[in-house]
């Protein structure tokens, strides 16, 4: 993962500015350890810097690989790095990175390229969000531009394509629609989906073949026990909000299992 404009200079190696395909900031704020602050305005990466990312997420999955892992999934999604290029709201570039669906596609291939150099792509997944709008993230067409994507994906052979969300939205200038469904008809590979999934409507979806996977997020850090609760159908305990994002053990290592 790479945060691009996410992020703030008071969090990285020697205050850098944060990196993104266009100088345009993120509206809101962020948690620094000065507490939150205004996102920054970032710096806009030149065409020749780009290829340097792309080295340092090979550099990543090279590690990752080094350490034992099983695989790597690159985050595209929820307005990181990937997902700023993806979007023609935040890429307002004119080189061979802007512009058209090609160029804006081009980074997040160019960056699955090179992690499945180092892996093979039987062991590379990506996770995408077609028109989810957080981090300030806007596309005009998201639709088009994942539609895009997912056909320049489905012939490579990758693990699986991780999308989310089931409510699926658009915040474009076309009508909504649900990521999943949009995906299925073009992705020929396995497609996970992801996006507040139950036991019973994950089962469903599953069955009805809009989906080969189910990604569970929020009910694990509630239920470390996850998969004894759903084979026993066991009740999941609630998620604490509040503790997602940092603090100490409470909220992470203090949820109940079944045999507590």
């Amino acid at each position: 993962m790479h945060a691009g404009r996410v992020t703030h200079s008071s969090l990285l190696p020697g205050h850098a500015l944060p990196v993104a395909p266009s100088a345009i900031a993120v509206t809101g704020t962020i948690h620094t350890f000065d507490g939150k602050v205004p996102f920054e305005t970032p710096r806009a990466l030149e065409t020749e810097e780009v290829k340097g990312i792309v080295a340092e997420y090979r550099r990543a999955a090279e590690l990752a690989l080094s350490a034992g892992f099983d695989g790597v999934e690159l985050h595209a999604a929820t307005g990181y790095l990937p997902h700023q290029f993806q979007a023609s709201g935040s890429n307002q570039r004119t080189d061979i990175y802007g512009g058209s669906l090609e160029n804006r596609t081009r980074f997040t291939l160019e960056v699955v390229d090179a992690l499945c150099q180092v892996w093979g792509a039987n062991k590379i997944g990506i996770k995408i969000a077609p028109g989810y709008t957080v981090n300030d993230i806007f596309d005009e067409d998201p639709a088009a531009t994942y539609i895009y994507l997912a056909k320049q994906l489905s012939p490579l052979g990758l693990a699986y394509l991780h999308v989310g969300y089931e409510s699926g939205y658009s915040r474009g200038t076309g009508p909504s629609f649900n990521p999943i469904d949009l995906l299925r008809s073009v992705y020929t590979g396995t497609l996970l989906a992801a996006g507040g999934f139950t036991k019973e409507t994950g089962d469903a979806i599953i069955a009805s073949g809009r989906a080969d996977g189910v990604v569970f997020g929020r009910l694990f850090i509630s239920n470390p026990d996850l998969v004894e609760r759903f084979r026993t159908n066991g009740p999941s305990n609630a998620s604490d909000v509040s503790t997602f994002y940092g603090g100490g053990s409470h909220g992470y290592t203090d949820y109940p299992t079944l045999s507590d």
